[in-house]
């Protein structure tokens, strides 16, 4: 039985051209980018190389692109480095209960060092209101971070909304974008946010390698201390291997941007068309069309996600779920439970699925099909 993997939001396949991109880099491009001689600059010119690619890629300039670890990182320095050199403004903080816990960990890490963080509830359908982003703002609120498609659900949040809302207030705005760069088209020039953290692995490149941009003039101070790399925002010797292999998924997600989102959407479609015809029991967590084309978030009623997520893997399904399963027990989903309160059976009994580039229309349905089998058999 071949195993389907239906996990792409976790984590995805690198490209094949990526790996090829990377190797000479291994094998030739040595030298450390501070370096100034010929090696180094070698080195620097891939660099710099890289950082337009990424820069062009969201319509930025190159020197608001920071390369970091990934997505964690990129958010962490977003929120905390912001914050810390704004607080002579407010020490007051807006986002949601449904963050990647990059975010919300760092909001939390600044709350308890005497920060105030607001934290905006969301709805059925994972989103929030802008009447109560409006309602929360304050004369000290200096950042305001909510992520763009959320990583469990897929929502999508109206980021443009509340751009154009903070265009007139003091606060920077952050947006955690991981899940939603490379299939929804994003130019800086149009939408007036100050922030954006990035991850490579989630578009084929390798994992360790991310970056954050950076408005020219938001103030922020480093995390990390140490030399002068990456405009005193991000100290230690840059990742050049990881940085091309991100530049070359980078080139790679922008030309076939329109084909994927269709491909995915018609994945999405073929799935659930499936699980329909084979009589599953099912309610998808969210609005469909008000999420991204990669995800699907789906509760099975009566069910127990450590159960599913034990049986389909021995089926050879990768899925994952937001709730952290231990020896015996699961802590639900904060993402479903700020959706639909705490006691709530989706909380413990709904599955994340993702599409992607291992995917294709046959093994689609094929993993439908046998997660139906499995459905069926534990009722």
């Amino acid at each position: 039985m071949k195993p389907i993997y239906l996990d792409h939001a976790a984590t995805t396949p690198v490209h094949d051209e990526v790996i090829e991109a990377m190797v000479p880099v291994y094998q030739t491009i040595y030298g450390n980018p501070s370096s100034v001689h010929q090696f180094g600059r070698k080195a620097r010119n891939a660099l710099d190389q890289a950082r337009r690619t990424a820069a062009r890629s969201i319509g930025a300039k190159e020197k608001e692109i920071v390369f970091t670890s990934g997505g964690t990182e990129a958010d962490n320095l977003a929120i905390i480095g912001t914050v810390l050199a704004n607080q002579g403004k407010g020490k007051h903080v807006i986002t949601t209960e449904v963050e990647h816990h990059a975010s919300l960990h760092a909001a939390q890490y600044l709350e308890q060092n005497g920060f105030e963080i607001t934290y905006l509830p969301v709805y059925e359908d994972g989103r929030i209101r802008i009447d109560d982003l409006e309602a929360s703002l304050r004369e000290d609120t200096v950042l305001v971070s909510i992520m763009m498609v959320n990583n469990e659900t897929g929502a999508m949040q109206p980021i443009m909304e509340i751009a154009e809302l903070l265009a007139s207030h003091q606060a920077y705005f952050h947006s955690d974008i991981v899940q939603a760069y490379g299939l929804i088209e994003i130019n800086v020039t149009e939408l007036p946010v100050d922030l954006l953290a990035v991850s490579s692995h989630k578009i084929n490149g390798p994992k360790g390698i991310g970056f954050l941009y950076i408005r020219e003039g938001t103030p922020m101070q480093s995390l990390a201390h140490g030399g002068e790399q990456e405009r005193k925002r991000r100290a230690g010797t840059e990742n050049v291997p990881g940085i091309v292999g991100f530049q070359k998924a980078i080139e790679l997600t922008e030309t076939v941007r329109s084909d994927r989102k269709e491909r995915y959407s018609r994945y999405k479609q073929i799935f659930l068309e499936e699980l329909s015809n084979e009589a599953v029991d099912y309610q998808i967590n969210g609005i469909e069309n008000q999420t991204i084309e990669t995800i699907v978030n789906i509760s099975f009623p009566n069910m127990n996600v450590e159960a599913l997520l034990t049986n389909f893997d021995l089926s050879g399904i990768a899925a994952s779920s937001g709730s952290a399963c231990t020896a015996g027990s699961v802590e639900p989903s904060h993402v479903l439970t700020a959706m639909y309160g705490k006691g709530d059976a989706r909380t413990v009994n709904s599955v994340r699925f993702s599409f992607g580039i291992a995917n294709h229309e046959e093994n689609v349905k094929e993993a439908a099909q046998r997660i139906s089998q499995i459905i069926k058999r534990l009722k």
